[in-house]
């Protein structure tokens, strides 16, 4: 099965940062993947910009080297990845200051989607949507990017929503969370609102709990710096967890546009109920086997900060009431895995004894690695000999089910795609942003001021003991990482 890729208009796409790491292992091979498949149309230009004193040709050697790296079909053909090379052009820009804005406003064209993707520090995402629009380049149908972390707390989210609409109005800004880019996650609205069979099971009445796993086996990677500020919370739960919940816990919109489902994705957010530190669990790996600590990694021997979390977190609804979402995301754990469980109640009625209280059906949905679904159900156990029951999976990998050609498209490529066609629908809004603030900030207050320092979990475990409690005292188990 080929899938059917439709071209985006033609466009002048700033990358401010282009020589950072995002934009080399991200940003560009994306892009060139999309020019692959022909969704790039021949007026497309890719304009990177930095502080460095670089020429055109120089960035194009920059961005021909990045591909030969990360986009093994650039490596593999040259005149596809020269004909790539030959829409990039670079302009150096002083982000902080006045030099070369008029030069980048001169390089674009009037006639074409005009997007710019803020690859850059946040603390420079303010100066810079003040510059694109005090210089005039950023026109009234403008697109600007920005990569989370978007905010450090309440307080500076809506400062720097502010700085942004300042310059943009709301919908042209586009918040980027690459985790609503994975093909499994959008996949969760077309697997409940284009199917009968689902919601009418999707609620409290039918779902047992749910439950969300980000689990990484790496530790902080060289981002010991920035991780020690934020922590699992802010890095993760306050952001990419919280767009999988609201997804799997949202009404279903009247229709499928942009403020349709993030209007509903905001009320979710908005019903959260405020989590008790008794149902919160902190953990920091420790060293073993020649790896060093989190403490060791991120070089403060005092550090506090968690690099894993779980929690125990209720909506106050009618869908959901009753129905508890375990969040569970960490470093150095056993395997690289992501994953959402929604696991049913038992039958009212249990005619086989045995099975009672196993909660044998659960629908799996697997963002990472294998992104895919799964069903778990119960059946009898072929063979004479009595009459006994296991569990079965109904498995769907999309790479095996839909062909090779179908295989999921890595996430920045679709999201930067929307960007060209203006589809705000997989970006955050700024209340969006708000709202979530609004609910981390006290949580993260009561573990800062009263709170147990984070336990202790060893590398490639599946977290701390008291996490495994979080579930065993509801007479529930997490799913195994793996």
């Amino acid at each position: 099965m080929v899938s059917r890729v439709i071209p985006v208009d033609p466009f002048d796409l700033v990358i401010f940062g282009a020589t950072g790491d995002l934009a080399r292992r991200k940003i560009l091979p994306g892009l060139f993947h999309r020019f692959q498949v022909g969704q790039m149309p021949a007026e497309a230009r890719v304009i990177g910009s930095a502080r460095s004193e670089m020429d055109r040709d120089g960035f194009r050697d920059f961005v021909r080297n990045t591909l030969i790296e990360f986009a093994p079909a650039a490596k593999a053909d040259k005149a596809l990845r020269e004909a790539f090379l030959a829409r990039i052009d670079y302009i150096p820009v002083d982000a902080a200051g006045a030099d070369g804005w008029a030069a980048l406003k001169a390089a674009l064209r009037p006639d074409v989607v005009r997007a710019f993707y803020l690859s850059v520090s946040p603390a420079l995402f303010g100066p810079i949507a003040a510059r694109l629009h005090d210089h005039g380049v950023a026109t009234p149908d403008s697109r600007i990017v920005v990569e989370k972390p978007f905010g450090h707390d309440l307080q500076t989210a809506q400062a720097l929503n502010a700085d942004l609409r300042q310059a943009f109005d709301e919908h042209q800004i586009y918040r980027i969370d690459h985790y609503l880019g994975k093909e499994t996650v959008q996949n969760l609205m077309a697997l409940r609102f284009a199917n009968s069979l689902w919601e009418p099971l999707w609620n409290a009445t039918h779902v047992d709990h749910v439950q969300i796993t980000v689990a990484e086996s790496i530790g902080v990677e060289g981002r010991g710096d920035y991780y020690d500020r934020s922590g699992a919370m802010r890095d993760m739960v306050q952001n990419h967890l919280m767009q999988l919940l609201c997804l799997i816990a949202m009404e279903p919109p009247s229709r499928f546009r942009a403020d349709s489902v993030r209007n509903e994705k905001l009320k979710v957010i908005e019903a959260l109920e405020p989590v008790p530190m008794s149902d919160i669990v902190r953990g920091q790996y420790r060293g073993r086997d020649g790896q060093g600590s989190y403490r060791d990694d991120v070089g403060n021997p005092d550090s506090l900060t968690e690099s894993f979390l779980a929690m125990k977190v209720n909506i106050g609804n009618w869908r959901w009431a009753g129905t508890p979402f375990y969040l569970r995301t960490g470093k150095r754990l056993r395997a690289r895995m992501s994953e959402i469980a929604l696991v049913f109640r038992d039958p009212p009625h249990m005619i086989f004894p045995k099975m009672e209280g196993r909660r044998g059906n659960a629908l799996i949905i697997r963002l990472q690695p294998d992104e895919g679904i799964t069903l778990r159900n119960t059946i009898k156990e072929p063979g004479p000999g009595g009459f006994r029951l296991t569990e079965v999976k109904l498995d769907m990998t999309f790479a095996e089910a839909l062909g090779p050609e179908a295989a999921p498209q890595d996430a920045y490529e679709r999201l930067i795609m929307d960007v060209i066609r203006g589809d705000q629908t997989l970006f955050m809004r700024g209340d969006e942003v708000e709202a979530a603030w609004a609910w981390a900030d006290p949580i993260i207050a009561g573990w800062e001021e009263a709170g147990p320092a984070p336990e202790p979990y060893d590398p490639g475990s599946s977290g701390p003991e008291d996490a495994l409690m979080l579930l065993h005292r509801d007479g529930r188990r997490w799913r195994e990482i793996a």
